[in-house]
């Protein structure tokens, strides 16, 4: 890192702390932090319709059961819930953590590592058990009656897992594979581990017989979404930090070789595998000056964690202020093949995760208090 650029960096961020001081009008700072258009994006995503999630806030991930029922939904005071359908709502399916005598608000930070935060979710389809990864509490199990999940996996090699966010199931192999997005920071500090330039983000596999956790990756800038391909060859991880999606090879002549699928103008947090084989990928936020700089450099990142900002200052700078949503949907090879946004946040924001069921989109997101819906044209 040269002198002269470890000024200009320190320079931008002295810039941006004057301009918090001086109270310039949010909407003014969003016109000069906000994230670039995306040539051939098409912005739809404001006529979804939305199903607000009564009494709690941030269904993250979004999965069909089986038969075909749901989607379930895990949010942020700890509960797995369940829709039933227009005029009967959601329900409560399931927990990870039998202390809930204080998880009565919808979103307390302070008391995610007592009640649990479920994140990523997946039903084996064979079993009909459904498996859920929890931040704070480990890789969890629950039966298709649900209730109090069972614990899977919380630490390796006798250190605690600090932030389980997403998996995928291999039915065949008897495996699970799931990632620890840091060593060192936790879900609700999910900020200072994009602007530290943490890189202690792992992928990992549970063999279920053996009970056995191997580490398959590790080194890497805020793991997040998991999915395996259709023929079960290779396994995609997106690293939300740098904005790439990894593909990490299990089977055949590239075993254990790792590159890159796809780079994306954003954070990508899930990944969920369409009927065809094709991947759709929810984008946190696009990037916009900031998000661009901290990805490239920890310097900016960690001066502005210095700066008298609080957490909606940060996430703002680093996403550029507007709220959005944008989703990628990516074919086998990782050429893109669609955008869809809704690039003034009209009813979409901030979305973790998108599944096509039935010629339908669902979108989840780990910020708002309801799950989109958008029928396909």
């Amino acid at each position: 890192m040269n002198f002269m650029f470890t000024l200009t960096v320190a320079t931008f961020a002295a810039v941006v702390a004057i301009l918090f001081s001086l109270q310039i009008p949010f909407l003014k700072l969003n016109q000069v932090f906000e994230p670039p258009q995306i040539p051939g994006t098409h912005d739809y995503l404001h006529s979804a319709t939305v199903i607000p999630v009564t009494g709690a806030i941030g269904p993250e991930s979004l999965v069909f059961d089986p038969n075909g029922e749901g989607p379930y939904t895990g949010v942020a005071d700890g509960r797995i819930l369940k829709w039933q359908g227009d005029g009967r709502g959601w329900i409560d399916y399931a927990v990870t953590s039998s202390q809930r005598s204080e998880c009565v608000r919808p979103f307390a930070l302070e008391l995610e590592h007592i009640c649990g935060r479920p994140l990523g979710l997946r039903f084996d389809k064979i079993t009909g058990d459904l498996y859920i990864a929890d931040a704070y509490l480990g890789l969890h199990v629950v039966g298709p009656g649900g209730g109090l999940a069972t614990k899977l996996v919380s630490e390796f090699e006798g250190i605690p897992l600090r932030f389980t966010n997403d998996l995928d199931i291999d039915e065949d192999s008897d495996t699970i594979y799931f990632t620890d997005s840091s060593t060192v920071f936790q879900r609700r500090q999910f900020m200072a581990s994009i602007l530290s330039g943490d890189r202690t983000g792992r992928l990992l596999k549970y063999h279920r017989a053996s009970k056995q956790v191997t580490v398959l990756l590790q080194g890497l800038a805020f793991t997040n979404g998991v999915q395996l391909s259709k023929d079960h060859s290779h396994v995609l991880v997106a690293e939300s930090t740098s904005g790439r999606i990894l593909r990490y090879w299990l089977q055949g002549s590239k075993t254990g070789n790792l590159d890159v699928l796809a780079q994306l103008p954003g954070f990508p947090d899930n990944i969920r595998r369409n009927s065809k084989g094709e991947y759709w990928v929810a984008l946190h936020s696009k990037k916009g000056i900031v998000g661009n700089l901290v990805a490239s450099t920890s310097w900016l990142g960690k001066l502005l964690l210095k700066l008298p900002l609080d957490f909606k200052q940060l996430h703002a700078l680093v996403v550029g202020g507007k709220a959005h949503a944008t989703a990628v949907r990516l074919s086998e090879e990782g050429k893109v093949l669609e955008i869809l946004e809704d690039c003034e946040g009209k009813t979409l924001k901030f979305i973790s995760e998108v599944e096509e069921k039935d010629g339908k989109l669902w979108f989840g997101s780990v910020l708002v208090p309801f799950v989109g819906v958008y029928e396909s044209k």
